[in-house]
């Protein structure tokens, strides 16, 4: 999968006012590495798609173009009772508020996913956490974009795992996993979490 950067938009029709287009295009200059690749777009599809100079896109094995969002996922689980069990956490916003995910969040530049990891679950549920081994990678295209989202082992380490922005949480079983209704790229992790459980 190859990853470009939008270098450059500017008007596709520029100099040709008098195109039979029905909607105004945007030529996009895109870079990955040494290639570089010209597509035009129409505009209102540029900001339906969130795509702006300086973001990251891919191309779907269609041929459509997705902006790319890169996230990461903790796995955090505990034992209680001698009984093992993953946290989760319902969105509280946006289009898909209510459905299940393992708690994360974008990477920032200059971050590893480790670190980026670390301040998310600190941000939005207070805990420190330690991070262990990498899962998978889930690559999943929502409607309107690619999501590449590193998943990871965690444990708490210190503190407790209070909600800041997820509107409720639970600590699973492995016969309660498919008792709520999973984000569909956190759902293709549900399998890998069920085989592990002892």
């Amino acid at each position: 999968m190859d990853i470009y950067t939008v270098e450059q938009i500017t008007e596709a029709d520029f100099g040709c006012e008098e195109t039979e287009r029905k909607e105004p295009m945007a030529l996009l200059k895109l870079k990955s590495g040494a290639e570089e690749k010209y597509v035009e777009l129409s505009e209102s599809e540029l900001e339906k798609k969130g795509i702006s100079e300086g973001k990251k896109v891919i191309f779907t094995e269609s041929g459509e173009i997705l902006k790319y969002i890169r996230v990461v996922a903790a796995v955090i689980q505990r034992e209680s009772e001698s009984v093992q069990q993953i946290f989760s956490t319902a969105r509280g916003y946006g289009e898909y508020k209510g459905w299940w995910e393992f708690p994360g969040g974008k990477i920032e530049k200059g971050e590893t996913p480790q670190q980026a990891l670390v301040r998310e679950i600190r941000e939005e549920l207070t805990a420190e956490i330690e991070v262990g081994d990498l899962i998978r990678t889930i690559e999943y295209d929502y409607p309107g974009f690619h999501l590449s989202m590193d998943c990871f082992w965690a444990t708490v380490k210190s503190g407790h795992l209070e909600l800041k922005e997820a509107e409720a949480a639970k600590w699973l079983t492995k016969d309660e996993l498919k008792d709520v209704k999973w984000l569909p790229a956190d759902l293709e992790l549900v399998a890998d979490v069920e085989k592990a459980f002892i």
